[in-house]
């Protein structure tokens, strides 16, 4: 692969599962959550929270976002959570799928230009749900608001 080449996703499930996750999750961790209101990850945190879902942040530098306790990793969150949304360089994703595996969170969500298909394999083989590539918060609009007018 070259440098600055993104990876495609090999996978990703079809649009009735994505809406059936988006439908059956409640407990959300987010992981590269920054506390920036201007940055993607918080603009999508905000709108999940508005939506009704609870929303657990993972950023090591930092104690509390959104109101909400922040956590280092995912394995430092003393609860069960539905999803982990991945905000993060492709470069760090490896780690934190194990992580999610390790912990035993039924799915990753990794956020538009997040890509890594080794560690997705990794994640289906233990049974995770993944989708990769796309943006929960505007799969959330186009899917769950568009299907409940």
């Amino acid at each position: 692969m070259n440098i600055g080449q993104c990876e495609m996703p090999e996978y990703n499930p079809p649009s009735e599962e994505i809406l059936e996750i988006l439908r059956k999750v409640k407990k959300i961790a987010i992981v590269g959550l920054s506390p920036k209101e201007n940055r993607d990850s918080n603009k999508v945190a905000r709108y999940l929270m508005k939506q009704g879902y609870e929303i657990i942040p993972v950023n090591p530098g930092q104690r509390q976002i959104l109101g909400q306790t922040c956590y280092k990793s995912l394995s430092d969150i003393p609860f069960d959570v539905d999803m982990a949304d991945l905000f993060l360089n492709p470069k760090r994703v490896p780690p934190v799928v194990g992580q999610a595996i390790d912990k035993g969170i039924p799915i990753i969500w990794m956020q538009l230009g997040v890509v890594h298909n080794e560690a997705a394999r990794k994640a289906m083989e233990a049974g995770i749900q993944v989708i990769m590539n796309k943006c929960v918060k505007m799969e959330h609009q186009a899917m769950v608001c568009s299907s409940s007018r």
